[in-house]
């Protein structure tokens, strides 16, 4: 009996490890998406603002 509860809990405790680590890859893989997602967001407003500053600054050099 103290034999098959010794494998039992062997393998409970391997198991759980297990999904530990599965767990904590969909915590890290969601946590790349936020920041990529965060980075893109970021990028396509701050483009645009400095496109438009651009636009700016170039009409401004133009008309000089």
């Amino acid at each position: 009996m103290i034999i098959t509860y010794s494998f039992l809990a062997g393998y409970l405790r391997t198991f759980a490890s297990r999904s530990e680590r599965g767990a904590s890859l969909v915590e890290y893989a969601l946590l790349v998406a936020l920041i990529a997602v965060v980075c893109i967001v970021a990028v396509t407003y701050l483009g645009k603002s400095a496109s438009s500053k651009f636009d700016t600054i170039g009409n401004s050099i133009a008309a000089g």
